[in-house]
Parts: C-alpha cells; sequence; structure tokens
C-alpha cells in the first residue's frame, strides 16, 4: 500500500516483476553468503524449500529456524522495506501452521496477505528475502502466479473467511473425494474490523463443517485499534480467553486462546488441536507486533543497510515491551516515530518501514498533499464543530499526522477498516448538517461503491472525498488507482474535481468544505482527486510546465479568512502555495468551478491534459511548437465530472484536432466523452468537426509496473502523442 515512489506505509510492494517460469526456477538457490548466521552455521533457512522441510526439522530447531527468519525480516525492511512490523509477530504462528498442515492441501489463506512474507520463505521463496538481487521476485502479497501455496491475490481487507467459507463449502459438496483438507483464514493486525469479517463469521457459524480461523491479536491495526470490539478483546486477553462478552461465541463459534502467540511449541500444540476438527473454531493467539525491532541498533548508530543479528534473550526469541503508556490498549499508540524508527508493539511506525534509501527523500504526494489539507482545515475546527476529517485506517500514508490527530481531537475520526462504514457515517454527519472530509486511498474507496451512490450521491449528501494515489503508479495489482475517474465521475450527483496545482487543491478543499448554508457551496458531494506525482515534480521543477511556468491566470477568491498555520502545528502554511485560499474561496459558484480553464490559446491542434496528465499537455504542446511550429490551445479541465460544451464548441473555428490525455482507465473514462461530444453534436461544416484523439490506459490489472514503463505502453508520452499528433496532418 505504499505509493509508487516508496514513502508511504500503505504499500503495494512496487518491485520490477519476474517471468513465473524463471521466478520458479531460482526461488530455490538460495546463496550460503547471504544466508544469516548465527554462529552455528546451521542455516536452516536455505534448507527450506518447501512446507515438508519444516516438518522435517527436530522440535528443538523450530526456534532456531524462527530466529533465522527474524533475523532476515529485520535486514530486509532495511534494505527493501515493507510490512515488516506484522511478520515479525507472526514468524511463529507462520512456522507452527506449515509445521502442522499440510499446504497446499490443507488451504491457507491470508487476509489482505501483507503478514504473508514467512508463509512465501517457507515454501520455496526464502531467496527472495535473503538475496538484494532477487527481490522483485516476490510481490508483497500472496499470489497464485508465484507458488501454489498461495490461495489467492489479495491486497485488501476482511476477505479471508468469507474465501475459506468458499473453500471449505465446495469441499464438504465434494464429499471424501475432495482435494481440500483443512482449510485455516489467518486474520488479523486490524483487518478484523473490516465489516465483510463479521459476515464471513456470520456465515461460519451458519455453514459447520472444518473451518479454522487464525485470530492474530497484536493489539494493533495500521494506526492505532479504534471501535467497540477492541475493549472486549482487551478483556479476553486480560483473562486468558475466558471473559465475557466473547464476540465470537456470540457467533455461535468454537474459541480457544493462546497467550503465547510468539512461543512456536505454544502454537504447535495449539494448532494440532484443532487439525481436523468438525466445526468452526477460532484460534485466538495473542502476538506482538514488531517482535524483534528492540533488539536492532538505533537508526542514529546503525551504519549499513544491514540489521545486526537480534540479541534474543528470551526461550522464546521475543522480548517483553512496555512501550504501552496509555489506559486503554486499544486506543491511540501515542507512538509518534518516522516509517524509519520502527518498534515492538504499539507503534504505527512498524505497519510499514522504509528501507534505510529512502531516509532523507521529500514526502511523496499523498503525504505533501494531505498534510496541505489538513493545515488548511485545522484552523477551522474552533470555529466549524460540525468539521470532521474521517479516515478508514490508513492516516499517516495520507498525511494525517499523529500531531494532526492529537490537536484534532473530536474533529478526527479513525472509523478502522471500514470503507463502506466510513462514507455512510459521513453521511449521515452531513444530513446532520455537519462537514465531513473522508480521506483514502482510491483502491480503497472501491469498497464502498454503493454507499457513494446510495447514501452519499442520491440523498445529495454534502460529503467531500480526498481521493488519495488516484490514476496510473507502480502499484501492485490489488492498490492501482487508475479505475478512480471511471468510477466517481459517473456517479449521478457527486461532482469530481481535478487539480493540477496545490493552490487548486486547497481552493478546491475550500470549496467544497464551505459550511452548509454559505452561499454558492456545492449542493452535493464533491470528490477531489489529489495531485500524484507528475503534478508534485512539476510544482517542484516549473520547467516541466513549458507553457506557464505554473503561473496560471487568477481564479475569483475571497482573501477575508486567509489560511495559515501556526509553526508549532508542524503542517503546510499558506506560504506553500501562491496567494491565499480561503473557507470562502470561489465564490462564483458551482457553475465557475466546473468551467474549463484555457491556459494558452492557439490553433490546428487542442490539447486537454486531465488532472496528473496536465504537465503532458503543456510538454507537448511546447514540442509542437518547437519541431513544427504549432502553436496550440493548452487546456485545464480542472473537473471530470461534465463538459465544457462553451469551450468545446469555441474549438471548432482553428482547430483540426482535440487530444485529450488521462492518466486513468480510457475506456469508460474521461476523453471517450469528448469525443462522444463531437460525434453527437456533428454539424454540416465538415471543417469545424474536429478529429478527436484519446490517450489513457487499457483496461487492465498492471502489477508493480514501474509508471514510466506505463506510460511508454499508452503513449502518455511527449514523443509518442507528438508523433500520433502530426501523423494525422
Amino acid at each position: 500500500m505504499r505509493s509508487a515512489s516508496g514513502n508511504g506505509f500503505d504499500s503495494s510492494d512496487s518491485f520490477a516483476v519476474s517471468g513465473a517460469a524463471e521466478r520458479t526456477a531460482r526461488l530455490h538457490d538460495i546463496p550460503p553468503s547471504i544466508t544469516p548466521s548465527h554462529g552455528d552455521d546451521s542455516h536452516l533457512l536455505s534448507r527450506i524449500a518447501s512446507p515438508a522441510d519444516v516438518k522435517a526439522l527436530a522440535p528443538n530447531e523450530l526456534a532456531e529456524l524462527c530466529r533465522e527468519i527474524r533475523t532476515t525480516l529485520l535486514a530486509y525492511g532495511h534494505q527493501h522495506g515493507g510490512h515488516i512490523g506484522s511478520n515479525l509477530g507472526m514468524v511463529e504462528a507462520t512456522v507452527a501452521l506449515h509445521r502442522v498442515f499440510d499446504s497446499p492441501r490443507d488451504r491457507i489463506v491470508f487476509d489482505v496477505s501483507h503478514q504473508s512474507y514467512v508463509h512465501k520463505m517457507l515454501t520455496g521463496r526464502a531467496a527472495a528475502y535473503l538475496d538484494p538481487d532477487r527481490f522483485s521476485e516476490v510481490t508483497g502479497f500472496t499470489n497464485p502466479d508465484e507458488s501454489k501455496h498461495d490461495q489467492f491475490v489479495l491486497g485488501h481487507t476482511g476477505t479471508s473467511i468469507s474465501l475459506a467459507c468458499g473453500l471449505a463449502k465446495t469441499r464438504d459438496m465434494e464429499g471424501p473425494n475432495s482435494d481440500i483438507g483443512n482449510v485455516i483464514a489467518v486474520i488479523g493486525d486490524g483487518s478484523l474490523s473490516s465489516g465483510v469479517a463479521f459476515e464471513g463469521l456470520n456465515n461460519a457459524a451458519e455453514q459447520g463443517g472444518n473451518l479454522i480461523i487464525v485470530f492474530n491479536d497484536n493489539e494493533m491495526s495500521i494506526a492505532g485499534d479504534f471501535g467497540g470490539m477492541y475493549g472486549p478483546l482487551a478483556r479476553l486477553r486480560a483473562s486468558g480467553g475466558t471473559a465475557q462478552p466473547n464476540l465470537f461465541n456470540a457467533f455461535g463459534l468454537d474459541y480457544r486462546y493462546v497467550e503465547a502467540g510468539n512461543d512456536v511449541s505454544a502454537l504447535v500444540a495449539a494448532f494440532e488441536e484443532v487439525r481436523d476438527i468438525d466445526h468452526p473454531v477460532v484460534v485466538h493467539i495473542h502476538t506482538l507486533k514488531g517482535a524483534g525491532y528492540d533488539g536492532e541498533e538505533t537508526h542514529a548508530d546503525r551504519q549499513t543497510a544491514s540489521a545486526s543479528p537480534v540479541s534474543f534473550d528470551s526461550p522464546t526469541g521475543v522480548h517483553p515491551t512496555d512501550n504501552v503508556n496509555h489506559s486503554e490498549p486499544w486506543h491511540s499508540d501515542h507512538c509518534n516515530l518516522s516509517d524509519h524508527e520502527p518498534h515492538e508493539g504499539q507503534c504505527e511506525a512498524s505497519h510499514w518501514q522504509n528501507p534505510d534509501a529512502a531516509i532523507g527523500k521529500p514526502d511523496d504526494p499523498r503525504k505533501h498533499y494531505g498534510k496541505m489539507a489538513m493545515a488548511a482545515l485545522e484552523p477551522r475546527f474552533a470555529a466549524e464543530p460540525g468539521l470532521v476529517v474521517i479516515s478508514p485506517a490508513t492516516p499517516g500514508s495520507n498525511g494525517i499526522t499523529h500531531e494532526f490527530r492529537e490537536r484534532a481531537g473530536a474533529h478526527y475520526v479513525d472509523t478502522g477498516i471500514t470503507e463502506s462504514h466510513a462514507v455512510a457515517y459521513a453521511a449521515g454527519i452531513a444530513r446532520a448538517g455537519g462537514t465531513p472530509v473522508v480521506a483514502t486511498t482510491a483502491s480503497f474507496f472501491q469498497r464502498a461503491y454503493d454507499q457513494f451512490f446510495q447514501e452519499m450521491s442520491l440523498n445529495r449528501s454534502r460529503v467531500t472525498v480526498l481521493d488519495f494515489l488516484g490514476g496510473l503508479s507502480g502499484s501492485d495489482n490489488t492498490h492501482s488507482g487508475a479505475y478512480d475517474v471511471t468510477m466517481f465521475s459517473n456517479i449521478p450527483g457527486a461532482t469530481m474535481l481535478v487539480p493540477t496545482s496545490a493552490r487548486d487543491y486547497l481552493a478546491d478543499l475550500a470549496w467544497a468544505t464551505a459550511p452548509a448554508g454559505s452561499a454558492d457551496a456545492p449542493a452535493g458531494p464533491v470528490v477531489i482527486r489529489v495531485p500524484g506525482e507528475a503534478i508534485l515534480t512539476a510544482e517542484r521543477d516549473a520547467t516541466l510546465l513549458p507553457v506557464t511556468s505554473g503561473q496560471i491566470a487568477d481564479r475569483p477568491q475571497s482573501t477575508s479568512l486567509p489560511v495559515s498555520v501556526s509553526s508549532a502545528s508542524g503542517g503546510i502554511s499558506a506560504a506553500t502555495v501562491r496567494g491565499t485560499v480561503s473557507v470562502t474561496a470561489q465564490r462564483a459558484g458551482v457553475r465557475h468551478m466546473l468551467d474549463w480553464r484555457v491556459n494558452q490559446t492557439g490553433s490546428h491542434v487542442a490539447i486537454i491534459g486531465l488532472g496528473n496528465a496536465y504537465p503532458l499537455a503543456e510538454q507537448t504542446a511546447a514540442a509542437l511548437s518547437a519541431d513544427y511550429g504549432i502553436t496550440a490551445t493548452v487546456i485545464d479541465p480542472r473537473q471530470c465530472t461534465s463538459l465544457d460544451s462553451d469551450v468545446l464548441e469555441s474549438l471548432r473555428d482553428g482547430h483540426q484536432q482535440v487530444i485529450t490525455l488521462e492518466d486513468g482507465q480510457l475506456e469508460g473514462g474521461w476523453g471517450e466523452k469528448v469525443t462522444a461530444y463531437y460525434a453527437n453534436h456533428h454539424v454540416s461544416d465538415g471543417s469545424r468537426n474536429p478529429h478527436v484523439l484519446n490517450f489513457g490506459a487499457a483496461k487492465e490489472f498492471t502489477d508493480r509496473v514501474p509508471l514510466g514503463e506505463l506510460n511508454e505502453r499508452y503513449g502518455l508520452t511527449v514523443e509518442q502523442v507528438t508523433e500520433a499528433i502530426t501523423r494525422c496532418f
């Protein structure tokens, strides 16, 4: 769930893709020189090519295998980054699963599957974590194309129990001849808060039959745990699994508790007890997220990218932790370390670890523009009690910092990993006259599609949606935002804005969140696509905007309430962007907000660049001028909800071609609407019907393909667009 630039802990694990056959052939070839050493030169991990090798180990070798895996994870985190914290906590549980169960006949389904690194090591892919030259051979999530031991491609939360129910249903229908044995769903690290997980629990209890649900309770989500279920879970932990109410018993499910969730022997015994069980059972294991981090030297003392061996001083190889310094362990972790400084236990930084190579790099667009939005909203809290920022459990990766959350108090709500609930909740706030802002990643918003239609748009709810990581990126196939425009722009009653500068972005936010009853405020929901890498790069280097140099024409705005943030806030001040932006900005109303902006008037060719594709429009125009003497018209549409017919009609005179550029799915997207406009409004004078060329992404899933390569694939480069334009003349 991180962005392609590598500066977010919601990582897509953006690695270069390798061929499946080559990957399979190489994974078992582990060079001895890079295997971890603990003084006895055993190198157990180098001998693990399949779960059968785990079963062949002597009982007293399991703890040593766990130590080697943990050291490998720590070194991998420094060199590559990833979801290291959750995997460190699952080392013993994963070893125990493969010791007891017989994968792939016994089907193990990892929820979200960001906790599957250890599983991959034990199923023939250890080299991909040991050898830096081979880090690209695996994704950060399970993938059946990599191994028969991976059941599904998974990157979103809460679905493992439902998927496991489906596997178990088919097995039970097939009877003794089925090739499916035990079915195990591994859920946790916050994913149990997802609504679909409870739907799965409900179905599991009704369905019956063999189904083992391993609940990894590490007292954390992505950020802190929020929600009513975490209090009862804490009491279950405190009571050794005996406290009531027990939410799993309430569903009618059998229940077992394992306090020693990082003791491989205890876990082996627990899993052996439930193997081949004839009814659904929940095995609740209490683990320590980031187990092993405290054995490292501090970042200030670290001189190389490799971690030193962990000094284990407990029988389980995991240190106790005393970093929980608050009264409610299911609430905020009160830990504000960076992504480079994770530690054991309740620490948001341990969810996603940036590699050491990323230290000192500037914020990626998600964090940059997210911090900017929060800095603009925060000064309004005192005067606007109904203004609330809502995040479905992914705040830090989108620039909603720990400091902001603490200062915001009740004006910030973490709903857990609950996108559907978050949108419906926001609609309720809006109905009561409040001003909700829902912020998360584009691919996560797909999970709330029905709520966008029904609770939000059908009810004309004044909800503002901040859509992060929209458009093309090098992310994996579960986190691509290439489909956000096709999704949001076609919802009746919703307005989708696509700002191309920080200034426009803040102006759009101010307009969308204007208090209820304000003059010219939007009448319904507004989706703001947060600018991406191309926009941020151009703002940092104005030469990438050769037509305007970033100096766009002023838009009407009031200066009565300028945005400002004190230096103590740690946010982004108004000085970051040119001019002032205010709550009363854009008082020209909806009509003006939806007008397209013509940034250069020319002839022959009109280039319309949507959102992140806008810098390409200016760069293409500059190339046409320099190489062919053509002064193209350059247009920033600013939104993709509707077409500006006045602008489109004006292009009939003197323009033979209209070019649309978008960094998202072309089919069903925005550019085709421009083509359809001229086709449906054909005029008798053929010279006044411009030819339209659309550039955008194919309708496909892409997996860790670098952004530059995607742009080449889809023709979204200056050379390719220019060639297509000149070929038509």
